[in-house]
């Protein structure tokens, strides 16, 4: 169960990595919001994690519940119509190029 949360999770990163890209590099995204993308960016990044994964549970929790929570937040503090700009621009691109 939580081995597939966190494929979940990996994998909505990796599609929405570009989303989060443009809107860290996006002048209009608030500076607040901007440095939750980017901790949730140098967190999946980091060589190593705040509590291992060889700890049974907590060492997958953190990786579950840390990085979308700093997503979900840097979203919340973001106009709507700005994200889904953002959505937008990368989706659409992707489905002209398949």
């Amino acid at each position: 169960m939580i081995k597939q949360k966190l494929i979940q999770t990996q994998q909505f990163f990796k599609q929405n990595f570009d989303v989060f890209q443009g809107l860290y590099s996006d002048p209009r995204t608030p500076k607040r919001a901007r440095w939750l993308l980017w901790a949730a960016i140098g967190y999946t990044l980091l060589p190593f994690d705040l509590i291992p994964d060889f700890i049974p549970v907590l060492g997958q929790l953190d990786d579950l519940v840390i990085v979308p929570l700093l997503i979900i937040l840097a979203i919340k503090n973001m106009p709507p119509e700005l994200y889904e700009e953002h959505r937008q621009r990368v989706f659409d691109s992707a489905n002209h190029s398949e």
